[in-house]
């Protein structure tokens, strides 16, 4: 009687032992997503260093072959690194009188790294081709992240395939959703969204534009669901509000909301501008959707009142306008206060999550711009990270205050990672590992 109640026990206890792992999954920090572990830029806990440099706080530094600004994805004692390479080899391509088409071929490659040396622990290319367009000049063919659930790497290169890899680097599946036409050749950039078993990819350009949900396990799709929309480089967002669980969406015609489960589309809300690029931010009902083109602003959105059409009704609690709001940068919300870049400039803005009104700005955070990457955040302070190499600490507060000025050999287009007291810079050449000696 004893010994079946022993192995009663221990199967009752095995849930409470899977629950407890996934708990401390979670409390390590990983960095699973473009926006990391609450798909926002903020960390619950963490204390990586304020002030490093060169020869400063470095634990160490891994050269990174090619270019990309996807954002490292971190899980356990691993990272994962999306990159491209050019290689010498070249074809012959019709070249047209309006724009210049890339002749050399890529290697679209997966790095996973031992989190703690840095050392390259597996690589794989995943597909090699001649890219059908070109890219902005301040851009590169991976700029797309991928994404994890703690099981599989799912990395995305856009045009050129998404793959569910093992995190011993085995191909589990790869799907293929074709070319992928971008307006002004500027490149790609939306990255994947991943909750439950459902893979969310937005795929707007300039040809037939549309979301999908695909099962994470095999690849298929759920459901796909067609999108009027041009291009934009928008990361979707997945939040739950009384029981339905929404996929949020800027967009340049709209803003919209889809049912996870179906793909139907719950509400929608013009109000934005072209190009739109920063990822939603969510926080006790109210959706922030912003844009930083032609017409920027900001739009704060109450889901208890969003239903059909929303545009112009008291759904839209505030809107921010007078090019204030950034282009590329996504925003960071931390309790009260939204930190903003102004399009892709080293102007910052700070705004009051519940009315719009103006906390501080503009201030300029000399020689930081342009600011492509995410603003990343604890919760006493920001990190703020461009192109030139120079990243600033500020203050986390209703208070504009300068904890420290960094400066590096290289600049970064890729999300900051903090997992801990560490802090990941992706450089134009290394990913750097930045913690205190």
């Amino acid at each position: 009687m004893k010994k079946w109640l022993l192995i009663l026990m221990g199967f009752c206890l095995i849930p409470i032992l899977v629950q407890a792992k996934h708990h401390a999954a979670k409390e390590t920090h990983n960095w699973p997503h473009l926006r990391g572990p609450n798909a926002n830029g903020l960390v619950d806990k963490g204390n990586p260093p304020v002030e490093w440099s060169e020869d400063t706080n470095i634990r160490w530094k891994a050269k990174i072959p090619g270019t990309g600004y996807a954002t490292p994805i971190i899980w356990g004692d691993k990272i994962f690194v999306q990159t491209a390479v050019k290689t010498d080899k070249t074809v012959e391509v019709a070249q047209t009188a309006r724009k210049k088409l890339p002749t050399h071929i890529y290697q679209f490659k997966l790095l996973a790294l031992d989190r703690k040396s840095g050392d390259v622990v597996w690589e794989k290319t995943v597909n090699e081709a001649v890219p059908h367009e070109g890219t902005h000049k301040t851009a590169n063919y991976a700029a797309t992240s991928g994404v994890t659930d703690g099981e599989h790497l799912y990395a995305f290169y856009g045009s050129w395939g998404l793959y569910c890899f093992d995190f011993d680097g085995n191909l589990k599946w790869d799907k293929d959703f074709g070319d992928m036409r971008v307006a002004g050749s500027f490149g790609e950039g939306s990255s994947p969204t991943i909750h439950g078993n459902t893979l969310i990819i937005n795929w707007d350009h300039q040809g037939a534009s549309f979301i999908v949900a695909l099962d994470k396990r095999t690849g298929e799709e759920i459901w796909r669901t067609a999108r009027p929309e041009r291009t934009t480089w928008v990361t979707p967002i997945v939040v739950e509000h009384k029981g339905t669980q929404q996929i949020i969406v800027g967009a340049s015609g709209k803003t919209r909301s889809y049912d996870l489960k179906t793909g139907d589309v719950l509400w929608e809300c013009a109000g934005l501008g072209s190009n739109v690029i920063p990822t939603a931010l969510y926080a006790d009902g109210i959706v922030y959707v912003t844009s930083g083109h032609r017409d920027p602003a900001m739009l704060a959105i109450s889901l208890d009142k969003a239903k059909g059409d929303i545009t112009g009704t008291n759904a839209v609690l505030w809107t921010v306008t007078g090019n204030k709001t950034p282009y590329v940068a996504s925003p960071l919300l931390s309790g009260n206060n939204i930190y903003s870049m102004r399009k892709t400039s080293n102007i910052l803005f700070c705004f009051n999550a519940k009315t719009g009104e103006t906390v501080f700005g503009p201030v300029r955070l000399q020689g930081v711009n342009p600011i492509y990457s995410p603003l990343v955040g604890t919760g006493d302070r920001i990190y703020l990270a461009g192109l030139s190499g120079k990243t600033f600490v500020i203050k986390n507060g209703s208070e504009f205050e300068v904890l420290a000025e960094n400066t590096l050999d290289e600049g970064t287009g890729a999300s900051p990672v903090i997992v801990g007291d560490e802090l990941y810079l992706r450089g134009s050449e290394h990913l750097y590992c930045i913690a205190a000696n």
